[in-house]
């Protein structure tokens, strides 16, 4: 199997949308929106197996000093084998220079994020105004 890990600007909607369902996110009910707002990202970044997506993340930057990652997801099925880590590394390899790197994580991610080198900030509280029903 041949796993491609790639920067990018355009994601594909039909992929995208299964990649997400999958994973069982909300915004896969919000196509106009959800395939704008990652081809309008600062940064995407892809994973593909054997041509597959198989993750996608994206990044929201003022391009100098701070970026949020407000998505990083992998299929279910191929969870747990280093897809998500090398996705990471290429966001934090491409902002490596900037002054802050954010997200906000919770469940079963918060222990990946801490494994790739995030940590609380401070005293800081997760905030958010937030029209869903699910974290």
């Amino acid at each position: 199997m041949n796993l491609l890990i790639s920067l990018q600007d355009q994601v594909a909607e039909a992929e995208i949308l299964e990649l997400y369902r999958a994973n069982g996110w909300s915004s896969a009910d919000k196509p106009e929106l959800l395939i704008p707002a990652l081809n309008n990202s600062h940064s995407l970044v892809t994973a593909r197996l054997d041509g597959k997506l198989v993750g996608v993340g994206n990044a929201i930057s003022d391009g100098y000093l701070v970026v949020y990652y407000p998505h990083m997801l992998v299929h279910p099925d191929y969870q747990g084998q280093g897809i998500g880590r090398r996705m990471m590394a290429a966001m934090q390899e491409r902002y490596k220079n900037f002054h802050q790197q954010m997200l906000t994580a919770d469940g079963d991610a918060i222990e990946f994020y801490k494994s790739v080198g995030f940590e609380r900030a401070g005293k800081t509280e997760p905030m958010w105004v937030y029209a869903g029903t699910e974290h």
